[in-house]
């Protein structure tokens, strides 16, 4: 029954429509992938700035442990201050670049 199904002719793709049809598939599917890594590189720029714009600067006061007028325990405090990075406030953002024309060789 496997022999008689493949050697049918009856409704078969002709393999010129075959490749027409593969041809326009592949095309189309180049054509949303690229779309599909623009999104995804443009989404990680999103969160790369999200990241860069959160202010990390920090401060705390030391302290310090006196018996009898004399100190006998401390701990120093401490400050950061978050200046702006380069390409904090999307500065460099991330995109695609515009199409360049071929020069002949």
């Amino acid at each position: 029954m496997l022999s008689k199904l493949w050697k049918d002719e009856a409704g078969a793709i002709l393999s010129a429509e075959l490749v027409l049809i593969m041809t326009i598939l592949v095309i189309g599917m180049i054509v949303g992938l690229s779309e599909l890594q623009d999104a995804v590189v443009n989404e990680l720029n999103d969160v790369g700035e999200a990241i860069g714009s959160l202010n990390q600067s920090y401060f705390f006061h030391g302290q310090s442990g006196v018996f009898n007028g004399q100190v006998k325990a401390f701990t120093r405090g401490s400050s950061f201050l978050d200046r702006n990075d380069n390409c904090d406030g999307n500065e460099c953002a991330i995109s695609c670049d515009n199409p360049v024309p071929e020069t002949p060789k």
